[in-house]
């Protein structure tokens, strides 16, 4: 069960640096919002102990400054120890996402059912899509909000 959605509000965000290469956007994302959020973060920690993490080990790392800010490397749960190929990648070709790049999208944004109901990694190509064609700071203020609360929240609807 995805913990409850709540959209940041702070408008004084670095939209650039908590947008992923691969367009997630953490500047809504539960670990993210968690830094400043105590009910988030118990509520993370709480999800994560059921997965066999100890409680206060998963308090402790239930939290995450933003896929650029982390080097690519996502601290949640502890799921990762070394950066995802997304930032690889981007990092190599010197381009700042996915949207930039010539070859998107690729394989490295191939959506998996594993999971998909608690992490919003399948929404990566639509919210790049939205990017290249909305631009950064615009998907951010008009759009983001609402792809994820869909994505976690709307009816399948095609």
């Amino acid at each position: 069960m995805q913990p409850k959605i709540e959209i940041s509000k702070d408008e004084s965000l670095d939209l650039r640096q908590l947008t992923a290469p691969c367009g997630l956007d953490c500047f809504n994302c539960q670990g993210y919002l968690a830094n400043d959020n105590e009910e988030i973060r118990k509520q993370l920690a709480t999800k994560a102990s059921e997965y066999g993490i100890p409680y206060k080990k998963a308090y402790e790392i239930s939290v995450c400054k933003g896929c650029r800010k982390e080097e690519g490397i996502c601290p949640i749960g502890g799921m990762r120890t070394e950066p995802c190929k997304v930032f690889k990648c981007i990092t190599s070709k010197g381009i700042e996402s996915c949207a930039d790049c010539s070859s998107f999208p690729c394989d490295h944004l191939q959506p998996y059912a594993d999971k998909a109901s608690m992490l919003p990694h399948n929404m990566k190509v639509f919210n790049l899509a939205l990017i290249r064609k909305m631009g950064l700071e615009k998907w951010a203020s008009e759009k983001a909000n609402s792809v994820r609360d869909t994505y976690f929240n709307g009816k399948w609807n095609i």
